[in-house]
């Protein structure tokens, strides 16, 4: 029986896609994860070490640097305009709104709680002052007990979840610090990632989509790794990345059977950016190797934005932004897959159509 869940959800969903009318009846989106779908929460945290609130950043579509870790905007940012509703507002910005004014309505569009260098681990980037996924889901229920946030719109968003990346990075930046194995340490974040899902269904969500996480191993980063090449990119990096996104799939495989009348989605970051990479010619770029902002070896040395740093000429012909994210043309690409596009980038159904599924009961 388990076999035939996605096939299930494919059959009701293509159905319910030519009924629905050509409006989504999805008008919300709760964004948590890390710094590819912060859109500025962590200029408004004190004291958090990781920014992107300067100079270059958002030079390409905002003109001014709005916290977002590109140059313009990302993933959340297209899919609500696929939506044809406004971007969603940090969750950082929004409560401190709401807590001077109670009568303030929560925003219908949705809220994005993602925070950049946030991870599944509770030690991921900890020294560095930004909200983990265990902290944004604190923040998600906090909203939900405070009568702000109502389980209704909750109940008819997409909630979109991308994180994982920086985790692993971590494994490899500082070795010795977890005293995990591989394998323990990739199972110990994907319980995290059941955790969030079930807290998520609990408060209503019932279309959860997960992102999987992208090749790591090929980030211009890379070169703070000991003995990292510059000529290809490190397998055993990737090699992991696969193993989590394994485990990732199999967690959306099981959402019907252990949420019932929940909906997963996986978005498949890691094959679809590949596609880019292994023909960029096709997809409008010119270099898919180094940062279009940074300095050093690929680019992936110097933050960019400091002292010296080196900026091209045209940064959305580059794959990657700076040292560890990919720039607005990239996301803009990957929206698109996931929005409409086959199995093997969103799994068993692409965001158009899960959008289209009349409310759940």
């Amino acid at each position: 029986m388990e076999r035939l869940i996605p096939q299930l959800i494919i059959f009701v969903s293509v159905f319910v896609s030519a009924l629905a009318p050509a409006d989504a009846y999805v008008k919300s989106i709760l964004v948590f994860g890390d710094s590819q779908l912060d859109p500025g929460n962590n200029k408004f945290i004190k004291n958090c070490l990781l920014q992107a609130n300067y100079t270059p950043y958002g030079l390409s579509y905002f003109r001014f640097p709005t916290g977002r870790f590109s140059n313009g905007r990302i993933v959340p940012d297209f899919l609500a305009q696929y939506l044809g509703i406004e971007f969603q507002k940090p969750y950082e910005e929004v409560y401190r709104k709401l807590a001077k004014d109670r009568r303030m309505r929560f925003p219908a569009n949705g809220l994005n709680f993602a925070s950049g260098g946030s991870g599944l681990l509770q030690d991921t980037n900890k020294k560095s002052r930004v909200t983990t996924i265990k902290g944004q889901l604190q923040q998600f229920q906090d909203l939900i007990a405070q009568r702000r946030l109502h389980k209704i719109q909750v109940r008819n968003s997409l909630v979109l979840l991308e994180v994982g990346s920086t985790d692993i990075l971590s494994y490899f930046l500082f070795p010795g610090a977890s005293n995990m194995t591989l394998r323990t340490y990739v199972h110990t974040m994907l319980k995290e990632v059941i955790r969030f899902t079930s807290i998520i269904y609990k408060n209503g969500g019932r279309r959860i989509v997960l992102m999987s996480v992208g090749p790591v191993g090929c980030l211009p980063g890379r070169v703070a790794i000991r003995d990292a090449p510059t000529n290809k990119c490190v397998d055993k990096i990737n090699n992991m990345v696969k193993y989590f996104n394994a485990g990732l799939k199999r967690i959306v495989f099981n959402i019907p059977r252990m949420f019932p009348r929940a909906i997963g989605v996986y978005g498949s970051m890691f094959e679809t950016v590949k596609k880019f990479r292994v023909n960029p010619k096709l997809y409008g770029f010119t270099n898919v190797t180094h940062a279009c902002c940074g300095g050093g070896p690929l680019n992936g040395v110097l933050r960019c934005g400091a002292r010296g740093y080196k900026l091209c000429s045209h940064p959305n012909q580059y794959f990657f932004w700076d040292n560890f994210h990919p720039t607005e043309h990239t996301y803009k690409l990957v929206s698109k897959a996931f929005w409409g596009g086959s199995k093997k980038e969103a799994w068993p159904i692409n965001l158009k159509t899960l959008a289209r599924i009349p409310p759940f009961a």
